[in-house]
This record gives structure tokens, sequence and C-alpha cells, in this order.
């Protein structure tokens, strides 16, 4: 067993559970980190006479951090280093190693999206959720999310990325995409990602976030007015748009 440094113990006296630990160490127990290491690992580097490449579960784990908490590259080289709950959950003992930098993180993150495992571990964690009895209740919230992207045209082709365009929210313009998620309003596992350039609008996409057996569908002011997409896609479900907050707990 490996001994604990100063690092991880540390002196402090009394200790809570936060929300963020719990969470964490209920994600450590459901998600099945081996089935997905074993989707990515023919792709990853192989140890060699160089530099050995961290450990592709250390990896994913940070991978998932940042979709959890919203976390940029740099961000969450940061968060390892600032929060005790994200280093035990990654397996990271500041005692003897340093946490990977962002440039490693960005690389993984691209080799990620080079070989399009994002979906097939997306599709693979729910289901393995659902075989552990994580069944999609009959209520679904549907939400988008706006991801910026740099807009600057110093780059070597001096022109913006083409899949990203503007869009405004209230008086504020951003470039970049958005990331329209479906979440099951009982057990709050998200069902349905569809990512977009940012100037589609949010209820173009509805009908992709429905799995068709809701008798419940919840949204903001952006989906109001999508009664009949609702009732075409969903045919049992109630149009609860503009009310989100009522999703039954």
């Amino acid at each position: 067993m490996k001994q604990i440094s100063l690092a991880r113990g540390g002196f402090d006296r009394y200790s809570k559970t936060t929300k963020r630990a719990a969470f964490l160490g209920e994600m450590d127990r459901v998600v099945p980190w081996s089935q997905l290491c074993a989707l990515v690992e023919p792709h990853y580097p192989k140890a060699g006479r160089g530099r050995h490449p961290v450990g592709l579960e250390r990896m994913l784990r940070i991978h998932f951090l940042q979709h959890w908490f919203n976390l940029s590259d740099p961000a969450v080289e940061e968060a390892l280093y600032e929060s005790s709950s994200m280093r035990e959950f990654v397996g990271i003992d500041l005692g003897h190693e340093r946490a990977p930098d962002e440039t490693t993180v960005c690389k993984f993150r691209h080799l990620l999206e080079r070989h399009e495992l994002g979906r097939q571990i997306f599709e693979q964690v729910g289901q393995h959720l659902q075989a552990q009895g994580f069944r999609l209740s009959t209520g679904t919230i549907v939400d988008a999310t706006l991801i910026a992207a740099p807009s600057s045209t110093r780059n070597a082709s001096g022109a913006r990325d083409p899949e990203m365009m503007q869009s405004k929210k209230g008086n504020q313009w951003y470039f970049g995409m958005k990331a329209h998620v479906a979440v099951d309003a009982r057990h709050k596992l998200i069902h349905r990602v569809v990512a977009t350039s940012g100037n589609v609008h949010d209820g173009k996409v509805l009908p992709q976030l429905l799995h068709g057996r809701e008798t419940a569908v919840w949204g903001d002011a952006a989906y109001s007015g999508q009664g009949h997409v609702i009732a075409q896609h969903a045919p049992w479900a109630q149009d609860f748009t503009q009310h989100r907050g009522r999703a039954y707990k």
C-alpha cells in the first residue's frame, strides 16, 4: 500500500465531506473506468524510451472533471493543486508527484477529438448506468450552453474557425459554439448532447434532445412556442417550457 505523504494527509484536525467530494465519490463508484480505458487504450501513446505518458485512467478522470465543472485546460490544472477532493478523485499525491500540466491535458483532449471517442465514451457511460438501474424517467429538461472560442484572426490561416459563429445572449455577443443538453428530470443524468455553431437557435435542436417517451418537457424561454415540436416527437408529453424549475425531484 502506498504511504500517504504529509501533502496528502495534512495536519487538519477537523474535516467535512463536501457536496463536491460526495459527488466525486459517487462518480468514482458508478463510472466504468476499466471499460473506458479499454476504449481509448488502442489510441493512447505507449511507454517507450523517452518520457512515460501519464496513466490513461488518470487522464480520463481529469477529462471528466473538465466536463463536470466546466474547466478549461489551465483551469483544471490549477484546480488539481487547489482541491484535495479533485486530487483524491484523480489519484494525485502532491507529496510524490506533480499534477499533469495544461499542455498534457490539451493533447489528451485533442486525441479524443481526433479519434471521435467523445461520443463513444458518453454512450458507454450511459449504457452502463442504465444497466446498473439508472433508468430514464418520463421527464426531460432541455437547455443550451454557449462555449466561447478565440475570435482573433492572428493565426496561421488568418481566419476565424469556420465552424464557430456569433451569438447574442442578453446584451453580450459571444463567438463560439453551443452545447444543447437534455437532462433526465428525476436522476439528473444527461441523456442527449448536440453540438452546433453558436448562431443556431436553441429551439431548432429540440427534436434531437427528446427520447420520445417523455410525459413532461421543461425548458426556458428559448423553447417557448415549441409545443407542436414536442407533440410530434414526444406525443405524450406536456409542454412546461419556461417552467424549468417545476421539474419533479
